[in-house]
């Protein structure tokens, strides 16, 4: 049986995401970041639950979610695990994603006032945290 990997989730309750998004949100950034692997093993659906104390559905819907979307898979009988990278969407998929993504980023922060330069600054600041680490 394969040895499951930690996750150091959060929900926060204050978070105007849905609970399920925060769970693929950061499952998404785990896999980004490096810290979940292809091939690792996720905690079962109760196992997530009980540590974030969310109901099992709301876990099982983001499971389903990142299954469908390619980031996870499900192996029957043996659980749910970070999918290999090329099980992962197409390239017009991933462009129409970005574009939705970027429009609804764009609609939250326009608001807010900044300038677009330190919008930009700083979103570069974040996605340099998820580049692939070079080795020595």
């Amino acid at each position: 049986m394969s040895r499951t990997t930690p996750l150091m989730l959060q929900v926060v309750t204050g978070d105007p995401r849905p609970i399920a998004r925060q769970i693929t949100d950061g499952i998404k950034r785990a896999i980004a970041g490096g810290e979940l692997t292809a091939g690792a093993a996720l905690p079962s659906v109760r196992g997530l639950a009980t540590q974030l104390s969310v109901n099992p559905n709301t876990v099982a819907k983001a499971y389903a979610e990142l299954t469908t979307e390619g980031w996870l898979e499900s192996r029957q009988g043996l659980g749910v695990f970070v999918a290999q990278q090329r099980q992962r969407l197409s390239n017009a998929e991933r462009t129409r994603r970005l574009d939705e993504a970027v429009d609804r980023f764009v609609g939250d922060v326009i608001g807010l006032d900044f300038p677009a330069e330190k919008v930009v600054d700083r979103v570069a600041d974040e996605l340099s945290r998820f580049a692939p680490k070079k080795s020595a």
